[in-house]
């Protein structure tokens, strides 16, 4: 494992991300200059980056190459930044603040923020699917496979679904989790499956079932501490609109349990995952300090 401290390590992979995002991202001047402007204001200079450090994170456990890791990474983000785009759009949730800075269609326009999530998600299987990026063509085909499926109506879109026709209305904690599974754990399980599939290397079955149902947990982990954020945190720290969740009458595990029973299941979440990782050793350093660092936000 690297020598670096875990803030050195995530101040590297987060710098490298951003140089490999811009460089996949179309320039600003090229035709339409506008959309291609707007593309990078939404992916560019915001955000911490967590879909893409669990890849690297994975991707270091298992011996996958670099560029291969930085293209997976990409593709993440452009997929989690067109779902941003396109939620903050008023015929959703309807929101003026991003990442510190206005949402798109508030710089922009309604019609430019559609476009930008529209152009992101097909540059994001654009990048994946790039010829030669992969040894293996089967594994390539088997990660965007992956990455589409996160994505769809049984992933991060279906979620939201889920998620809007539940404003207003009482549901139970099965129902809370298997809408979060999807629209917020979806994408952040895939990014540690897609860091495993960029290695070359044949992994164990056991194994791989095992770092899947890490994914399971943290991308529970992570939504279960968005909602103690919304709940505590104001709008400067969030870089969104705090208490927005509240406002608009959606179920969340603070509303459904409590602020301390929700840092509770936060705590048994972060457990559960670092058990998923044994099979994995010292090699899954990384990803054990991603699952602290997730958790200890709020605390």
């Amino acid at each position: 494992m690297s020598a670096l401290k875990f803030p050195e390590w995530m101040a590297l992979v987060q710098r490298r991300t951003e140089s490999a995002l811009d460089e996949h991202l179309t320039a600003a001047h090229i035709v339409p200059e506008r959309l291609h402007q707007a593309m990078r204001y939404a992916v560019l200079g915001g955000g911490k980056r967590v879909r893409p450090l669990l890849v690297n994170a994975a991707g270091e456990m298992t011996g996958a190459p670099l560029a291969r890791i930085d293209a997976a990474a990409c593709a993440l983000e452009f997929i989690h930044v067109y779902s941003l785009a396109h939620d903050d759009m008023p015929c959703m949730d309807d929101d003026v603040l991003r990442r510190g800075k206005p949402t798109v269609h508030v710089q922009y326009d309604e019609a430019t923020a559609l476009l930008v999530g529209d152009a992101l998600q097909t540059r994001a299987f654009e990048v994946l699917a790039t010829p030669g990026l992969f040894d293996d063509v089967p594994r390539q085909l088997q990660a965007i496979a992956l990455l589409a499926q996160a994505s769809g109506s049984r992933g991060m879109a279906g979620g939201q679904a889920i998620d809007l026709a539940s404003v207003g209305q009482t549901i139970s904690l099965a129902e809370l989790e298997f809408m979060h599974i999807h629209k917020t754990g979806a994408l952040i399980r895939a990014a540690v499956m897609l860091g495993a599939l960029a290695s070359p290397q044949a992994q164990d079955a056991e194994a791989m079932a095992q770092l899947d149902h890490f994914g399971k947990c943290i991308g529970l982990l992570f939504q279960v501490v968005d909602d103690i954020l919304d709940a505590v945190a104001d709008t400067a720290t969030l870089g969104k609109t705090a208490g927005k969740d509240a406002a608009n009458d959606k179920p969340t595990y603070v509303s459904l349990l409590g602020l301390a029973a929700a840092r509770d299941l936060a705590r048994d979440l972060a457990e559960q995952a670092h058990r998923s990782l044994a099979p994995w050793g010292d090699t899954a350093q990384r990803l054990r300090e991603l699952t602290d660092y997730i958790v200890s936000r709020p605390f």
